[in-house]
């Protein structure tokens, strides 16, 4: 039971495995096309069209691998201004379909063992994610519960287990939690619209914390943070020299289980939640 909302575990991964999957990021980084509207050159007019561009970007990802940048790495021509690799703020959303290492590492029997102890029957992987947090320009993350993005009903479905690839510290941007929120429900949802843009909604208000009740959370390189979906959590920007690879993907129960078809993410013929409990 992650009784105060998550838990920190060590050791999930070996340094060798850990970096496997960076050296393998690095060679998907090196072979990426960089989505067009991104490259769209900023102007009042077309403001709008990359606004669409980016949403419907996001909102056609939950089945591929696709490309998510830091604020201010393109110039005004639509060019980077720093090294593509150290442009992306994250790769999602379907890394453990599409990629072998990563696939083999979120069936791996480390984790099938966790979601067993935890009492999953049938877990199903809704999402996955690497995240960078770039070094001097890796953004801050505002307090939030996954459960606004990722809802069921009922609550308590949505697990996610963030496994640090790198030391992840509170100078380079490691989680911070306020235990126990987890009990609390939510008070915002994101939500598809039914037409027009935007595509997606904020339903309800994020509520405001009080920033003495987090506790940072800390974990080494090949640990694990397993997440409960209602828990508010944050990260702090990178302002280190050093950056806090990060793969991350969220689990839910299937068992008596609604997922919510007003969520942005949502399954495809081309790719079903696949079962965690197969290789």
């Amino acid at each position: 039971v992650i009784f105060d909302g998550y838990v920190v575990l060590d050791g999930l991964l070996t340094a060798e495995e850990c970096d496997q999957l960076r050296c393998r990021m690095a060679d998907i980084v090196d072979g990426m096309d960089v989505p067009e509207h991104c490259r769209i050159t900023f102007s009042t007019d077309n403001d709008q069209l990359k606004d669409q561009g980016n949403a419907d970007y996001f909102l056609t990802s939950g089945d591929k691998i696709r490309f998510f940048f830091e604020k201010g790495v393109f110039d005004d021509k639509g060019e980077f201004t720093v090294p593509r690799e150290r442009s992306l703020n994250k790769v999602g959303h379907a890394l453990h379909a599409h990629e072998p290492l990563y696939k083999k590492m979120t069936h791996s029997p480390q984790v099938q063992g966790i979601a067993k102890k935890l009492g999953l029957q049938s877990p199903v992987i809704l999402q996955s994610m690497y995240i960078f947090k770039q070094p001097g320009i890796g953004g801050e993350v505002t307090p939030h519960q996954d459960a606004t993005f990722l809802h069921t009903t009922p609550l308590g479905r949505v697990m996610g287990l963030w496994v640090a690839l790198e030391d992840a510290t509170e100078d380079n941007g490691c989680l911070w939690f306020i235990p126990g929120t987890h009990n609390s429900g939510i008070s915002r949802r994101m939500v598809r619209t039914q037409e027009g843009y935007p595509l997606t909604n904020f339903v309800g208000q994020e509520q405001a914390y009080d920033d003495d009740k987090f506790v940072p959370a800390p974990v080494k390189k090949g640990g694990v943070v397993l997440i409960h979906g209602q828990v508010v959590h944050r990260s702090a920007p990178n302002t280190s020299d050093n950056s806090r690879h990060v793969y991350t993907f969220h689990l839910m129960e299937t068992e008596e289980t609604r997922w919510s078809p007003e969520n942005w993410l949502q399954p495809t013929e081309e790719l079903p939640f696949p079962a965690l409990y197969t290789t």
